[in-house]
């Protein structure tokens, strides 16, 4: 079993692929860094000593002073390399580079100049090495105004703001989970072949980016519609706009009754993508669920009876309570890699309707059992 060290694993990409590899718990073992290792070389040296393998992501992107940022990212790099030097123990390293090496800018040369020295040390300590040189990345819960204009724009549409274009770049992407898969595949490999461009699985000018995300904001936010979800970009893209909503004060959502002499009729999904709609009838103090999805978008929809829905971040302790009562049919949605369950905490028979946007694949099932 691999002992997996990830350096800067709080970060954006850090955090998700630590939870990815958690996940693995058959075939990894993470050994946990904290930030201030960099600050004591003794601590650092012994948390090499432990690793088998060592993911160096940590790295500074953003600063007013963009000497800071070169001068920063190579006195990481340096810190890890005399930590390997005194550990002697050798372990596969992977380094986050970036193509804007090819730029000529403080922050590629940081990048540049990082992978030039782990390199070095590879090569005299007949070690293995991958440097990954890595397009833009985007997903789920990245900082806004940090991270990527993806992330930018989604807090700012979420957050009632309007997003503006300095300059309509064409940029190439990638997503959070598709770069740790590809990490995943190389740590598992075990090859150490030198550097690895990675391709990115989709190409956009800013402008494109700004108008699909958009589009979701006035059919999601405003309208209550799934949009259409073509292909996995639109499905990551759109993935990603949701964790940007506060959840805490969008949901539950209440649909609207239409009630006359023969009774009551409500919308209760607006689609403009397929998947699977299901119902459950659950029996009072009974709970459902308690189970998370990477990919999938769900949503619960008490249409009978009294529940109780909660949600909790995966490697997080906040719990979200939301009270829903048939007398008023309404909805949560499921973000992804939050676990979420339903209980029945009224007195009658409690019935829910589910949809979510794909069908039930046994050998990919994207359901991961998490109690809340």
């Amino acid at each position: 079993m691999k002992k997996i060290g990830i350096t800067g694993q709080n970060g954006f990409v850090g955090s998700y692929l630590f939870n990815r590899i958690s996940l693995l718990k058959d075939e990894f073992t993470l050994v946990p860094f904290s930030r201030s290792y960099f600050e004591s070389a003794d601590q650092l040296t012994e948390w090499v000593k432990q690793c088998d393998v060592i993911v160096h992501l940590a790295a500074l992107n953003r600063h007013p002073d963009q000497q800071v940022i070169h001068d920063t990212n190579l006195e990481l790099v340096q810190l890890l390399v005399n930590a390997l030097s005194k550990a002697g123990n050798n372990p596969h390293v992977l380094f986050s580079s970036s193509t804007q090496e090819e730029r000529d800018n403080l922050y590629g040369k940081s990048k540049k100049g990082g992978r030039e020295l782990l390199v070095k040390w590879a090569e005299e300590h007949h070690a293995k090495f991958t440097g990954l040189v890595i397009p833009n990345v985007f997903g789920p819960f990245g900082k806004p105004f940090y991270n990527s204009v993806v992330a930018t724009f989604c807090h700012q549409l979420c957050n009632g703001q309007t997003p503006k274009i300095d300059q309509d770049g064409h940029l190439k992407l990638i997503h959070v989970d598709e770069l740790s898969s590809l990490i995943i595949r190389e740590i598992r490999s075990n090859s150490g072949n030198g550097d690895l461009l990675v391709k990115p699985t989709a190409e956009l000018y800013v402008s494109e980016i700004l108008s699909r995300l958009t589009n979701f904001k006035e059919q999601y936010l405003e309208q209550g519609i799934i949009p259409a979800l073509p292909d996995s970009l639109s499905v990551h893209l759109f993935n990603t706009f949701r964790s940007y909503i506060d959840h805490k004060t969008f949901f539950p959502v209440k649909l609207k009754q239409h009630a006359d002499n023969r009774g009551v009729f409500v919308e209760m999904v607006k689609l403009e993508v397929g998947g699977q709609v299901s119902f459950s009838t659950t029996h009072a103090g009974i709970t459902r669920g308690n189970h998370f999805h990477t990919r999938k978008i769900e949503r619960f929809l008490v249409i009978k009876g009294k529940a109780l829905i909660q949600l909790r971040k995966y490697n997080t302790e906040e719990v979200l309570n939301f009270e829903l009562d048939g007398n008023e049919p309404s909805y949560v949605d499921m973000p992804v890699w939050y676990t979420h369950n339903i209980k029945n905490t009224g007195e009658e028979e409690l019935y829910t309707v589910f949809w979510i946007n794909e069908f039930f694949n046994q050998e990919d099932p994207d359901t991961y059992f998490e109690t809340v």
